[in-house]
């Protein structure tokens, strides 16, 4: 049985999502230009839509290594680790991903890249050293299954689309503010204000509900990693217990950032959340303790 039965879905699914990233951001763009009468919005719209489409799919391994603060560790520097990987990778059929190290006391981890020929683990200091053998295997395990699963790519696409809807939204907010934009004639007063209300609107609502959609597909596809990685080490309880000690380990991580957090194994953010509804929609991970029940209750 394989490991990876979504492989091709997925590639559809990131291939969609883009697609209706672009045409919701070209919307919005079409919006705001309308109600400002200036049409050289909705070609910045078309324009930055594009751009960083490509610049996500492309250079995502970098973008994100790079936010992270994370640097390349080669065999020589960490022998055990490399050889824990790809005894990992030949289990689960994976071409071997490049190492990133993150200086950070905080355990945790995280996969980016476009395919499995581009792909990244990134780990910090703390995870390998406050985590035994078993359980360091059940989160490379983890970060293994977001690359066979095709997460990486679809996760980092809806960060970056996101944050573009957010920019955008944040640009028509301040032009309205400063009194920008060119002013139609005088007739038709009363549908010009309700376009304005609804542009407004548009710039509200519409990085929350894009943000939404990353929350929800990051908090999907760490399930669906948590249960492939078990497979591959056949033993849940080592990613169990890891994600405990994740979970609890009080220290902070200096280099997270907002656009990040939803790639990491756990949330890098260490304050303390309420789990109740409004909280977790909000959530770019499902709860720790939804996710080690689970796991304990499988059968390898």
């Amino acid at each position: 049985m394989t490991l990876y039965t979504h492989k091709s879905s997925n590639i559809r699914k990131t291939w969609l999502l883009m697609l209706i990233f672009l045409v919701f951001v070209i919307g919005i763009g079409y919006i705001f230009s309308y109600s400002l009468d200036s049409p050289i919005i909705l070609y910045i719209a078309v324009i930055v839509s594009i751009v960083m489409s490509f610049s996500s799919y492309w250079y995502s391994d970098k973008i994100v290594a790079k936010l992270a603060g994370a640097r390349e560790v080669k065999f020589e520097d960490n022998k055990e680790l490399y050889r824990i990987l790809e005894n990992l990778c030949i289990t689960a059929g994976l071409p071997m991903p490049r190492i990133y190290l993150i200086n950070e006391v905080q355990p945790n981890a995280f996969a980016t890249g476009r395919n499995e020929k581009h792909a990244v683990v990134a780990v910090t200091t703390g995870l390998l050293e406050k985590l035994d053998r078993s359980e360091i295997e059940g989160v490379l395990a983890h970060e293994l299954s977001h690359i066979g699963n095709k997460d990486m790519l679809l996760m980092t696409v809806t960060v970056v689309l996101a944050g573009t809807i957010a920019l955008m939204s944040d640009f028509f907010i301040r032009i309205r503010w400063f009194g920008g934009g060119k002013k139609r004639g005088s007739g038709g007063g009363q549908v010009q204000a309700i376009i304005m209300i609804i542009a407004l609107a548009t710039a509200i609502l519409a990085p929350i509900a894009a943000s939404l959609i990353r929350m929800t597909i990051s908090r999907k596809r760490e399930f669906l990693a948590d249960a492939t990685g078990a497979l591959i080490t056949r033993y849940p309880e080592g990613l169990a217990s890891a994600l405990e000690k994740i979970s609890s380990d009080p220290s902070p991580m200096k280099s997270a950032k907002n656009a990040t957090a939803h790639l990491y194994i756990a949330n890098p953010f260490r304050e303390k959340q309420k789990k109740n509804w409004l909280t977790k929609m909000f959530m770019t991970h499902p709860p720790i303790e939804e996710r080690i029940a689970r796991l304990r209750g499988m059968k390898t």
